[in-house]
């Protein structure tokens, strides 16, 4: 971001970019123009940045029901690719990219791998899936255009991923997280640890949970681990990353900016309290985004980050505001089960949560936890208390502990599936 030098330069960037935006989807598409005069509001009110509070919210149903191009703000003729998520009910979200748009993508994903240290020596295997979602093409162009050799393998294919790292002595892997530990004790198991040259990883697509991490880490001697966010209304991956210094994710303020919310109220939450995520584009053409409700929810990290970028950061994400299990009247995030369960010594980074409901009309949880490798199932009943206690103290709720020997619990190479809720609906 060579031309903007100050949080102030930032601001006056996105102030002239939002009135862009404003202008551009009220002109291209009949729902935002709709939208905005329902709201009475239109681009020439836009004075400040204050400004985005007036301006109407915008959410995945829009882009369902205006399926299959919604809210598209230029003509066909200037589409020159779509993307699709990968949403398992209903109708998925198409987006539409211009040229423009497309480049502009690949100049801010280059950054991602600038911010992560890499150089053109770099050799960058790319273990994120093809096709029509946003991933692996993602971060094939962001590698190329930063000038590093992009190694395309796909998710999968343990024995092609084993192989390329060693033959082709791989320095990066971009997969998830669940990825990222199936490859770690498959390069563990087959003891090939020393014939590889793997340097760093970049985990998307899901949280990492800090005991996943201190698993990976301690398999392959990482030295450094990433957080890559993005989903595919706001372009795909390649949002922002957290730099070497790991302090949160710094994400790209030029190109579209983040608002905390409340998610009942909608209000803004206080820097460094946990919100939903809100999302305005500052530059997309084909499908601009006005206050888009990301679900996820994550915290504005104040201050700034000891590496000297002028970039805000975002905390990882915790969940999604529509991933939350209530329990008993307790509202739980999958997150914060990651929490508690990553200070206790002696189980693995694997676990499942089980909700049923029993004849006497009750939810009752059960928490299957994987032992560490090592770990013998005698320690169980210890374990299973301290497990059940930490989960009370910090989630306050009551759950039955099963421990589980290490490597029994089911591994991905997409995203691993932790919450199983067999009640009644």
């Amino acid at each position: 971001m060579p031309q903007i030098r100050s949080e102030e330069e930032l601001q006056a960037h996105q102030l002239q970019r939002l009135r862009w935006t404003v202008q551009h989807a009220y002109q291209g598409s009949p729902v935002y123009r709709e939208k905005l005069d329902a709201a009475g509001v239109g681009p020439k009110d836009i004075r400040s940045l204050d400004d985005l509070q007036r301006l109407p919210f915008t959410t995945a149903d829009d882009l369902k029901e205006g399926y299959p191009f919604p809210l598209l703000a230029v003509p066909f003729e200037k589409v020159v690719r779509i993307h699709a998520s990968s949403g398992t009910t209903g109708k998925r979200k198409v987006l539409s990219y211009t040229q423009k748009d497309i480049q502009d993508w690949t100049h801010f994903f280059a950054r991602c791998y600038e911010m992560a240290g890499l150089t053109p020596e770099d050799r960058v295997q790319i273990a994120v899936g093809y096709g029509v979602w946003t991933a692996g093409i993602s971060f094939q162009m962001g590698c190329e255009a930063f000038g590093a050799m992009a190694i395309p393998v796909g998710p999968g294919n343990l024995d092609m991923q084993c192989q390329f790292l060693v033959d082709f002595q791989s320095t990066v892997m971009c997969c998830t997280a669940s990825m990222g530990l199936l490859m770690a004790e498959e390069i563990h198991h087959r003891g090939i640890q020393d014939r590889i040259n793997l340097k760093r990883m970049i985990f998307g697509s899901e949280r990492a949970s800090d005991a996943m991490r201190t698993r990976i880490q301690e398999l392959l001697r990482l030295e450094h681990m990433f957080d890559i966010p993005g989903m595919t209304e706001l372009y795909g991956p390649g949002t922002g990353l957290d730099c070497e210094h790991h302090t949160g994710i710094h994400y790209w303020a030029d190109y579209y900016i983040l608002e905390i919310l409340d998610p009942e109220t909608l209000n803004p939450v206080p820097e460094g309290e946990i919100g939903e995520m809100v999302v305005t584009t500052l530059q997309k053409e084909g499908v601009p985004l006005i206050r888009y409700r990301t679900r996820d929810l994550t915290r504005l990290i104040p201050g700034r980050c000891p590496c000297g970028s002028i970039l805000p950061r975002h905390d990882r994400l915790l969940g999604r505001s529509d991933d939350m299990i209530i329990f008993r009247a307790v509202n739980i995030y999958p997150g914060q089960i990651d929490h508690a369960l990553s200070g206790i010594d002696g189980i693995g980074s694997e676990y499942q949560v089980m909700l049923d409901r029993r004849p006497d009309g009750r939810d009752y949880m059960t928490l299957k936890v994987e032992l560490k490798e090592g770990v013998a199932l005698s320690e169980g009943p210890n374990l299973s208390q301290k497990i059940a206690g930490e989960i009370k103290k910090q989630i306050m709720v009551s759950t039955d502990v099963e421990l589980v020997a290490y490597g029994s619990l089911p591994r991905s190479e997409r995203k691993s599936k932790r919450v199983f809720d067999h009640r009644e609906a």
